[in-house]
């Protein structure tokens, strides 16, 4: 548990098995204080909302949305702020797994659109596979006005798009504070969006197909960008 919202009960499917890591569940939920109840496997599907949910769930309190000028002005640790945006994004799967990759490439925060973007759901939430739990995430009423935002703050803005004129592996990136744009699936980055980058960047492909999956080149660019801040 990362601690940043109130667990309030822990259900689990009376047809669960014995998974070594239902031991680690109720271990938690035993150091939280959190009530474990025993259920009907169906009514533990009825309440998940969303496709196979693996004999377990919890209910907690609404994630806190975070400050976008705090994700601008702070990294972890002592890192300069890394954040992605991300223009769009509707698919859910594609969503978790940007959170996912995100989180785990080091990214410091994530802002998202009010409108016509994925927020964070059950499926959403099982595909990140955690990372909401540790991922600050911004919800904006438009990107635009936010990456102006950042430019404020001296943030570097980089939008990822299949047209860039710039190789994402030849970017030129130190200590300064990037902000990672990516566009939706299938259109990419809004005009607009892309105005207020600073630099658009592509992945030079190989192959004979024309892009990548959002989340596969939102995964890549993520990690290239934590290694070239590292070196």
């Amino acid at each position: 548990m990362a601690g940043r919202r109130r667990v309030r009960d822990v259900w689990l499917a009376d047809d669960v098995g014995d998974a070594p890591v239902l031991g680690d569940i109720l271990e938690l939920a035993g150091e939280a204080r959190v009530r474990v109840r025993q259920v009907p496997a169906g009514a533990l599907r009825d309440e998940a909302r969303s496709e196979a949910p693996q004999g377990v769930l919890a209910h907690a309190d609404a994630l806190p949305e975070a400050d976008l000028d705090e994700l601008l002005t702070r990294g972890r640790g002592e890192a300069p702020p890394f954040v992605a945006c991300l223009d769009g994004i509707t698919d859910p799967q594609n969503l978790g797994a940007l959170l996912r990759s995100a989180e785990c490439a080091g990214v410091s925060g994530v802002v998202l659109p009010r409108h016509r973007a994925a927020h964070v759901t059950p499926t959403v939430a099982k595909a990140a596979a955690g990372a909401i739990e540790h991922l600050p995430i911004a919800v904006v009423p438009g990107l635009p006005a936010a990456l102006g935002r950042a430019r404020e703050h001296g943030v570097w803005a980089v939008g990822l798009d299949v047209a860039g004129s710039t190789s994402l592996f030849d970017l030129a990136l130190a200590g300064e504070p990037v902000a990672l744009v990516l566009g939706a699936e299938g259109r990419g980055l809004s005009r607009l969006v892309r105005d207020r980058c600073d630099v658009l960047a592509s992945i030079p492909l190989r192959g004979a197909l024309p892009s990548l999956n959002v989340a596969n080149a939102g995964a890549l660019a993520f990690f290239e960008v934590a290694r070239r801040r590292l070196s």
